[in-house]
């Protein structure tokens, strides 16, 4: 009896949350809808506006290696690693090998300008100030990297900040480059 009861009240708790999300009560926050890109999936794309307003789409750099990294200019490890992604940036040719920066900044270019401008950064500062892309790729932390192929493919995921300019890393861009 004890079994029917427990199942009848799950039922009822079951039917009741169903009603209470079919009436409109409770919404889904953002967060709820965060996707979780992989190593091996395709990189989702997206469009989102430089410091000049443009816009850039990840969809246009198909063919080349793109280091596509989350950060913002209050994140002390992002501070740290940006340096090290410009010299990166400048080893490598742009037919074969682009950065994407991705403030998450919610202020966008009024706080990236004076950044890009005091560490003379070359790279392509993109906006997301509702953090919509971040969510998608799931970006939980910052700095968060991806390492999206040729193909569009994401081959790596990098947590945390990374020196750039160590040979390791121009390896694994040379590696890159070659699949």
């Amino acid at each position: 009896m004890k079994s029917a009861l427990s199942i009848g009240a799950g039922v009822a708790v079951i039917t009741l949350w169903t009603t209470v999300l079919t009436a409109g009560v409770v919404i889904p926050s953002p967060v709820a809808k965060r996707g979780i890109v992989k190593t091996g999936d395709e990189a989702p794309n997206f469009q989102l506006r430089d410091m000049e307003g443009r816009l850039v789409a990840l969809s246009d750099l198909r063919g080349k290696v793109v280091l596509l990294n989350f950060w913002a200019t209050w994140c002390g490890p992002c501070r740290v690693e940006m340096p090290a992604m410009e010299e990166l940036y400048r080893t490598f040719g742009r037919k074969d090998f682009e950065i994407l920066a991705v403030s998450t900044d919610a202020q966008g270019v009024t706080v990236t300008r004076p950044f890009q401008q005091e560490n003379h950064l070359t790279f392509p500062i993109l906006h997301d100030a509702d953090f919509r892309v971040g969510l998608t790729y799931g970006a939980r932390t910052l700095p968060m990297t991806f390492m999206v192929d040729r193909q569009g493919i994401v081959r790596h995921q990098i947590f945390g900040a990374r020196d750039w300019s160590a040979p390791e890393a121009q390896q694994l861009i040379r590696l890159l480059m070659k699949s």
